[in-house]
């Protein structure tokens, strides 16, 4: 596949996204309103991915790949100067409604995050979920990489690919969300390679171990393997390689 039909691709897919939630949203803003636990909460990564970009009063911050906008309301109600892209207009024109209907100011444009219609140095902070294992990874590092002022820093969460169970799972197994687009994988090994050969310093932390099976199961007793996981992953920290999310901090 082409880089254009690739992108061609993206671009249909996460349209198509948009107008199914666009038709649920409908015309009642008040859906689109919400508490910033909605999204810390959401996944067991989201909080202390977040807690790594520190305090964002007065910076200015980039919600990479901005989607449904949620992210970009915590981040503007946590004092930054946000400004959001996204390769499908359809996330922009939500993210846009949303940042409305909370009564934020997020600047926001469709872009394409291995061509990123910025200026170097022009952000402080950049966040993005699940955004850059959609994308050709040496670019899109050497844009984010650009944009990102001295002493900048960029957390993404992104979806890992090391554990073979897992990977069964994500090609057998019917779970909600599912969905996906045709040349998507999962991080591995070699794209934390792909950051060090760009950022001077690239942290990582995996998440979700046996709560994974959130994914496909539902129940009171997930919980307590979340906090498994919490004292497994500490304890023995090379077991970040079998979780099923990794949260990359990245320092310029």
């Amino acid at each position: 596949m082409s880089a254009t039909e690739r992108l061609d691709s993206e671009i249909r897919f996460h349209d198509g996204q948009a107008r199914e939630r666009a038709a649920w949203f409908g015309s009642r803003c008040e859906k689109l309103r919400f508490h910033d636990d909605a999204y810390l909460n959401h996944e067991t990564w989201i909080r202390p991915a977040f807690d790594r970009l520190g305090s964002l009063d007065g910076l200015d911050v980039l919600d990479y790949g901005c989607g449904h906008g949620m992210a970009s309301v915590v981040l503007a109600r946590r004092g930054g100067r946000v400004t959001a892209f996204d390769l499908s207009g359809g996330y922009v024109a939500e993210a846009r409604a949303r940042a409305d209907a909370n009564g934020v100011a997020v600047d926001s444009v469709q872009a394409d995050g291995e061509r990123l219609p910025f200026a170097d140095a022009c952000f402080d902070r950049v966040w993005g979920n699940a955004v850059l294992h959609h994308l050709d990874l040496r670019r899109a590092a050497s844009e984010l990489k650009r944009v990102l002022r001295p002493g900048g820093r960029a957390v993404f969460c992104e979806p890992w690919g090391e554990n073979p169970l897992l990977e069964w799972a994500r090609r057998y197994l019917p779970y909600a969300g599912k969905q996906r687009t045709p040349h998507e994988e999962p991080f591995r090994s070699m794209h934390i390679a792909q950051l060090r050969a760009i950022f001077p310093q690239v942290e990582t932390r995996g998440f979700q171990l046996l709560s994974m099976v959130r994914r496909v199961a539902r129940g009171r007793w997930i919980s307590s393997l979340e906090g498994w996981d919490r004292r497994l992953l500490e304890r023995w920290p090379r077991l970040q390689l079998y979780a099923r999310y990794m949260v990359f901090t990245l320092h310029v």
